[in-house]
């Protein structure tokens, strides 16, 4: 027997871990799912859920031996129940009943989400004590205080999946965190990291999804598209890190290979690296503290060649400058500028407003809506609620300067 074959071995003679999906028919739910189905005698599928998608979600948990399946949309419980008959899985439908699922106490939650539509149950998983696998970064750009308090307070452990906060983790010395110069995120630079703000006005739905290095959904590509996405993840950054808002920095890297650095005092600076694959981060934090094989494209520097970086542009892309002034400003702002961002780019995605007009419509929301503390969850919802209403009267009023 090989050696990586006993370690296997061993690590699956313990009790299988138990695994919830939120979100299991997007991308990340689905690279989980292929994960899962790797390492069968690992781990055990308690509740997959999908927000709309009942069918593709039936099937799923059919494919994939869940317990129970769960939709968020009530008016779409009928077709989950016609999908799942004779199965025995159990079925249900709605936001309580998928916060239900989320705080069942499995060992691990893949907090897959997108938006703040996943704050609710990723915070009812942590209050069950699961160990969260964190998919879903508006949870800490709109409650990131709320958020890392109930995970100090549950005791579960916050795995970062973005594939840069997941490249942080792995080498950030927490025990040592003073000796932590900066953190750096790598950014692709998105499918317009080349083009001319005359031809960003243009700029399609379809343009701004096909990103570059990475298979995602419509709405992280197109916050991708803006960098609005880098933006966010230096606040969430921020939040699981002990390192101060200046220690936080973006770097573009088209090639997506390096995945983000730590920066030492000493001069050293520590990266994690690998192909494009959100396999590979999820894998690092469903396994955690193990490892497990993904069937992943293996790195190939000799094939890559090169590795090139550059500085972001500001101009170009104002989502980054609209961010870090967030970081500066605090958690309401923080709320602001996701619920804000969320409209805008659904928006854009209706062809209700030009590409230039997302980072548009979270500046002025930033400036008109009035921010008062936000110390509870309600706070929270209250303050994001009243940003959307706000940025939907500015879309419908077309009142938007780019």
């Amino acid at each position: 027997m090989s050696r990586v074959n006993a370690l296997e071995d061993a690590a699956v003679s313990a009790a299988p871990k138990s695994v919830t999906i939120l979100g299991a028919t997007g991308s990340i739910g689905l690279s989980t799912l292929d994960l899962v189905s790797h390492h069968p005698d690992r781990f055990d599928l308690n509740a997959v859920t999908a927000n709309r998608n009942a069918v593709g979600l039936a099937t799923l948990a059919k494919k994939h031996g869940a317990r129970k399946a769960v939709i968020a949309d009530p008016d779409c419980y009928r077709d989950l129940l016609a999908a799942l008959d004779d199965t025995g899985i159990a079925a249900a439908a709605g936001p309580e009943a998928l916060i239900e699922a989320a705080g069942e106490g499995a060992d691990f939650v893949m907090a897959g989400i997108v938006g703040s539509a996943g704050l609710s149950p990723t915070l009812a998983a942590i209050r069950a004590g699961s160990d969260i696998g964190l998919a879903n970064k508006e949870c800490l750009v709109c409650a990131g205080d709320i958020v890392m308090a109930e995970v100090k307070r549950h005791g579960g452990a916050l795995l970062p999946v973005d594939s840069e906060h997941n490249a942080i983790f792995q080498v950030f010395e927490t025990d040592r965190s003073e000796a932590v110069e900066r953190i750096i995120l790598t950014a692709s630079g998105g499918p317009f990291r080349t083009w001319e703000k005359d031809r960003m006005a243009a700029a399609t739905p379809e343009q701004a999804v096909a990103h570059p290095n990475w298979s995602m959904g419509a709405k992280i590509s197109v916050d991708s598209a803006t960098m609005m996405n880098k933006g966010l993840e230096m606040i969430e950054a921020w939040h699981l890190f002990p390192v101060e808002p200046e220690q936080v920095h973006v770097l573009v890297h088209p090639q997506s290979v390096i995945h983000s650095m730590v920066e030492y005092v000493d001069g050293s600076t520590l990266a994690q690296l690998g192909s494009p694959d959100m396999r590979t981060p999820i894998a690092s934090c469903l396994a955690w503290p193990e490892r497990i094989h993904a069937p992943v494209q293996k790195l190939d520097l000799a094939a890559i060649g090169q590795l090139t970086f550059e500085a972001p542009d500001l101009e170009r892309f104002p989502a980054l400058r609209l961010a870090r002034e967030c970081l500066n400003q605090g958690s309401e702002a923080s709320t602001v500028l996701n619920a804000a961002n969320e409209v805008a780019v659904a928006a854009f995605l209706a062809r209700r407003i030009g590409f230039l007009e997302i980072a548009a419509v979270v500046e002025t929301c930033l400036q008109k809506v009035s921010r008062k503390p936000t110390s509870t969850l309600e706070d929270v919802l209250a303050l994001d609620a009243e940003t959307r209403r706000r940025a939907d009267e500015l879309i419908a009023g077309g009142r938007i300067t780019a």
